[in-house]
């Protein structure tokens, strides 16, 4: 009898060892990791902004003549306007911060229907390879055998002689530029087609 009892005593406190050891390991011991949420697309990042909204009733009354422009910078839209009537509205991108776009009364100095900055570009092989991107002119040291071709700023309407102006580009829902006013292509193509040099330009908070 005393032989059985001591193997039963043996047996509970081997229980009472194992059991706390076994749960020491289930907290302590590798764990499944949590799955991962799928990365955002960086679509999901950008504003959205309302496309170019045109009044084609009142465009048909518009003429370099009667048109002026308002930038809202706030808002980042810029509009056609006759008056007090928006003949089109259309999403913008200004000056980001360090290259912020003067606000003030401008007038179009100088229409470019394919201008290509002198200051902002590429430089390309004679192959048109591009070899470095999106560097400044300033730069004195280009690669061998290249040249510097300046960005494409399609549908050109300067207002300052410091080269800011209204031209296509990327409009990424931001103020994003390095001061001139980005448009998307039908945008600045509308305005371009009802703007003459020295149409009146107002860029503020609109």
């Amino acid at each position: 009898m005393p032989g059985r009892l001591r193997i039963l005593l043996c047996a509970v406190l081997l229980t009472g060892l194992v059991s706390p050891i076994s749960a020491q390991f289930r907290l302590f011991g590798p764990r499944q990791k949590p799955t991962p949420e799928p990365m955002r697309q960086a679509s999901a990042y950008i504003s959205r902004q309302q496309p170019l909204k045109v009044n084609q009733s009142l465009l048909k009354q518009a003429t370099p003549d009667n048109v002026h422009v308002v930038v809202s910078l706030p808002k980042q839209r810029a509009y056609l306007m006759i008056g007090e009537q928006i003949v089109a509205d259309s999403p913008i991108s200004s000056g980001k911060a360090g290259h912020t776009t003067p606000s003030g009364h401008f007038s179009v100095l100088e229409k470019d229907p394919d201008h290509r900055s002198s200051i902002y570009g590429d430089f390309v092989d004679n192959s048109g390879r591009v070899v470095r991107a999106g560097i400044s002119a300033k730069i004195d040291s280009a690669p061998s055998g290249t040249h510097y071709v300046g960005a494409s700023m399609r549908w050109f309407m300067r207002l300052t002689g410091e080269g800011v102006g209204m031209h296509v580009g990327i409009l990424p829902g931001y103020p994003a530029s390095h001061g001139c006013v980005r448009m998307s292509s039908d945008g600045a193509k509308l305005f371009y087609d009802n703007v003459k040099i020295g149409t009146p330009v107002n860029v503020g908070d609109y």
